[in-house]
């Protein structure tokens, strides 16, 4: 507990370092503060979103709100269509080498370049958002699912058939259980891929959302509301992604000591 304490205050002491020398930069010249604003500026920003909005009414956390629920939307589709369809992919090698061309070139495709196609199709609206992020979210998650089931450890198999398991049976109580780390890694590479996607997708349409704030700061020059909107997505992907590794630890305590199971 000591030693982790120890390096929590030598990273705190790091950070309090560099935002001073950050400050004192600007205010002797060597930094412009329109493009480096300091770090008392943009505290300024996120009072001045806190409390009054910008634009003029929509508040910091208005825009945070939306954007979650826009992510949500996306991710929890594409995580109902891909696990189960990557576990079928996954659990047939025939249907595996078969959609492999495929799956590689649509997750090649940057989900950005879609939006003025998805635009034609959908409309400017949040259906498009949804969709967009849906997109990123799904090729990345299948991909995952696909590579758990088939990389589990051929001797975790060859022990269970050596116990009398068989189809079903074996792929339920071995082969999801021993892909359920890659699964859930799939999870928070998809949710990252998902917060890069709606920066974009919220630039079009809107004057919601977290994109749609570092947006309208940028026509205004206003720097330090581009920052507080960037800090605040990586905040919000930190903190969903750690809850996916909390809740993965919660549900899989055997995961971390798979590797002593494979000996």
């Amino acid at each position: 507990m000591n030693a982790r304490l120890a390096r929590a205050a030598g990273s705190l002491a790091v950070i309090a370092v560099l935002l001073a020398a950050w400050e004192l930069a600007v205010g002797h010249g060597l930094l412009k503060a329109y493009q480096f604003p300091p770090p008392s500026k943009i505290a300024r920003g996120f009072v001045e979103l806190s409390l009054t909005g910008f634009p003029t009414g929509v508040s910091l956390w208005t825009h945070a709100g939306v954007t979650i629920w826009r992510v949500l939307q996306g991710y929890v589709a594409a995580i109902l269509l891909a696990v189960p369809l990557g576990l079928l992919i996954g659990a047939l090698p025939v249907l595996d080498k078969l959609s492999a061309p495929l799956i590689v070139f649509c997750r090649s495709v940057a989900t950005l370049s879609l939006l003025p196609l998805v635009i034609v199709w959908f409309g400017a609206g949040e259906l498009t958002k949804v969709v967009l992020i849906g997109y990123g979210c799904f090729w990345t998650m299948l991909s995952n699912v696909i590579a758990g089931v088939r990389y589990v450890d051929p001797v975790l198999v060859r022990a269970a058939r050596s116990f009398g398991l068989q189809g079903p049976e074996l792929y339920r109580e071995v082969v999801l259980p021993a892909a359920l780390p890659r699964i859930f890694a799939g999870a928070r590479m998809a949710l990252g891929v998902g917060f890069m996607v709606i920066v974009g997708a919220e630039m079009i349409g809107t004057i919601q959302g977290l994109g749609a704030l570092i947006m309208e700061a940028r026509t205004f020059y206003r720097s330090e509301i581009t920052i507080v909107g960037m800090l605040v997505i990586g905040l919000l992907g930190f903190l969903i992604s750690s809850g996916l590794a909390g809740l993965e630890r919660l549900l899989m305590p055997w995961a971390g000591n798979l590797d002593q199971v494979r000996r």
